[in-house]
């Protein structure tokens, strides 16, 4: 049975701001085995996004073998990795 999945602590603040900006926000983050955090919809485009914290330290933000792995097999929209709204939101377009 897997444990409850441990989300970083501005992932809520992320889903916020996406949502706020009129995009579709679906956690993954119970699937675990490297599939990233966010499913998001905008604008027509699918896309995924991993969330790591921004502030913790650049090596406690690394991606974990299974997401380096999911990252280097995805063909699918865009898969973004962000650590702030401000990074999720440049990332679907919504700021430069």
């Amino acid at each position: 049975m897997r444990r409850a999945a441990k989300i970083d602590a501005n992932q809520t603040q992320v889903v916020t701001a996406l949502r706020a900006a009129g995009a579709f926000v679906q956690s993954l983050a119970a699937v675990g085995n490297g599939v990233p955090d966010l499913l998001i919809a905008f604008r027509g485009q699918t896309m995924l996004m991993e969330i790591k914290d921004g502030a913790k330290v650049k090596s406690k933000q690394a991606l974990t073998p299974a997401q380096v792995d999911f990252h280097r097999a995805w063909v699918g929209g865009p898969l973004s990795v962000v650590d702030s709204p401000e990074a999720a939101l440049r990332a679907i377009g919504c700021l430069k």
